[in-house]
């Protein structure tokens, strides 16, 4: 078996069980594991006939960053001029009317786009959310997410969206884009058999995600959760995210969101909720483990709120990441920007009682992969996955620093990794991909992003 060693490292972050950092050490590699990890691994420079040798001097080397909640199609749909400026609720119901558009191939394109941003920007694992399946389009988008992931060489947990609660029945998503309750379920049941793995360094996972309160059914909500806990996967759906989702909740059910969530049995380890922005203390801590996906960007953007990040990190009631959200919302799919917005909008909430810097990252690698159910992955060490990212900080945006922690996430005029490390593969390189042709990617994401866009506005006239 071909092995790597990734010498010399400056500092490496294992963010592991013993909280590590390691100065001037080595990573050796065989196949898709770290096999050991430490100062004593002894391979000379220029290698062996089954050892690679790459030389890390001076790079600062991390677990990959984990990205819990995404919406890769929107990819295609950033900057549109008719809902910038506008809260949540107004801005999904302009956009559903693009969206409601995509086809197999946007969903391939978007996916493509979206992956390749979050790899050059050091994210080794990723889920997405999504739940926009057009009536007259194959109801399996999914499976062309999954294709996407494979050529990128991205983890990937994928998540089957759903929409059941139309607007004639008093939601908010188009008819256009609602599928019957019976459609979705059997839609998850497939792709759990088709694609689920559940071993150690898995690349493929599923979990199932209804969209939000406002657009499925309490009833879904239910037999989803049944399906889920006899097929053993994950759940995921937005919560908590802004006033208008808890006005809705209350005049609806008669509940807050959380406390929906409570009595639809939907709160444990195999949950996790995109935002969690407007959560009480009583709600933070009955989270029993779940996970709450962090979107500083799309928060910011869409005046959501700030989501709760330390009440909820040191209770320790739940699991706390960082995602990027949907890139129109975000507007890009940039994971070391959204780690170092994740610390400043902390300190903007918190002051000196923030998260640091350690804590915010950690909260990026092992926090990410806690909350998607993984412990192969997220930490440097040995028999742990080979998801690695390596930053090089000899440049002169970084003079002066004192502290490499300080400077990945306080500075910087690049967030491209000197290498990213996925499942023991070399999948980018000085922000260049090294798996698939990215002029290739651009040319036809942009080609169907205008065609669809364009036709949607020739329609509205």
């Amino acid at each position: 078996m071909k092995k790597i060693l990734l010498c010399n490292i400056s500092t490496i972050y294992t963010f592991n069980d013993e909280e590590q950092i390691l100065q001037n050490s080595s990573i050796l590699i065989e196949g898709h594991k770290i096999s050991n990890i430490g100062k004593d691994i002894k391979v000379t420079l220029e290698g062996t006939a089954d050892t690679e040798v790459i030389d890390c001097t001076g790079l600062v080397a991390l677990p990959g960053f984990v990205n819990t909640h995404h919406h890769l199609y929107q990819t295609l749909f950033r900057g549109i001029k008719e809902v910038q400026e506008k809260p949540l609720f107004p801005w999904l119901v302009g956009l559903y009317e693009f969206w409601k558009n995509i086809t197999p191939e946007a969903v391939y394109y978007g996916a493509m786009v979206g992956f390749g941003e979050l790899v050059r920007t050091g994210c080794t694992l990723t889920s997405d959310h999504h739940y926009v399946f057009p009536n007259n389009q194959p109801s399996t988008l999914i499976d062309e997410q999954i294709k996407a992931a494979k050529e990128i060489g991205i983890r990937f947990h994928a998540t089957r969206g759903s929409m059941s609660l139309g607007i004639d029945q008093g939601g908010l998503p188009p008819m256009s884009v609602v599928q019957s309750e019976s459609k979705i379920l059997e839609d998850c049941h497939r792709l759990v058999s088709q694609y689920h793995n559940i071993d150690d360094y898995a690349m493929t996972r599923i979990a199932f995600s209804p969209c939000s309160p406002f657009s499925v059914t309490k009833h879904l909500m239910i037999e989803t959760r049944i399906l889920a806990r006899e097929l053993n996967v994950m759940m995921h759906t937005h919560l908590a995210e802004t006033l208008d989702e808890e006005k809705f909740c209350i005049e609806k059910y008669g509940r807050r969101p959380f406390e929906l969530m409570e009595e639809l049995e939907w709160v444990g380890k195999d949950v996790w909720f995109a935002h969690g922005i407007h959560l009480n203390d009583r709600e933070i801590a009955n989270l029993q483990g779940s996970g709450i996906a962090h979107c500083p960007s799309s928060n910011m953007k869409l005046n959501s709120g700030i989501c709760r990040t330390t009440e909820i990190y040191r209770s320790k009631k739940g699991n706390l990441s960082i995602a990027v959200d949907g890139s129109a919302s975000n507007d890009g799919s940039n994971m070391l920007e959204e780690v170092k917005r994740a610390y400043l909008l902390n300190h903007l909430k918190y002051g000196v009682d923030g998260l640091n810097a350690y804590e915010i990252l950690k909260i990026a690698t092992r926090g990410g992969a806690d909350v998607l159910g993984r412990t192969d992955t997220g930490r440097l060490a040995k028999n742990k996955a080979a998801d690695i990212i390596l930053f090089d900080l000899n440049k002169l945006e970084y003079a002066g620093c004192h502290d490499p922690l300080v400077s990945l996430v306080c500075l910087g005029n690049s967030s491209y990794t000197k290498m990213t490390m996925i499942d023991g593969k070399i999948v980018s390189q000085d922000g260049t991909l090294c798996t698939v042709n990215e002029n290739h990617i651009f040319e036809n994401a942009n080609r169907l992003a205008q065609n669809i866009v364009s036709q949607e506005r020739k329609t509205q006239r």
